[in-house]
């Protein structure tokens, strides 16, 4: 992380995200967000927030930014970078019928 940090870029509303400077690459990932799921910045450094309706939409998007990140003909224990799914939540709870 010290040497090669990740750039992470938002557009198009959310639905692209391009990740940059991964292990010093030049080559840039461009992962593309299902209908209806969408980016944005948490408000923390370093964290992003994956938002929508359909949960297997959003694990979806979930997993093709970790797997667009997976580190290939390296030690994984020492090449720790990439992007991680660090909580899974529902925004809204969902109200249980038959509680007052």
């Amino acid at each position: 992380y010290a040497h090669f940090p990740i750039n992470i870029a938002i557009s198009e509303g959310g639905k692209k995200v391009e990740v940059r400077n991964f292990l010093g690459e030049k080559y840039t990932r461009v992962i593309y967000m299902p209908e209806g799921v969408t980016a944005a910045n948490s408000g923390n450094k370093d964290e992003y927030q994956i938002d929508g309706n359909s949960i297997e939409a959003v694990s979806q998007a979930a997993a093709r930014l970790q797997q667009s990140t997976s580190v290939k003909n390296k030690d994984i224990r020492k090449f720790l970078d990439g992007i991680y799914v660090s909580e899974k939540l529902n925004i809204v709870p969902l109200e249980e019928e038959g509680s007052a």
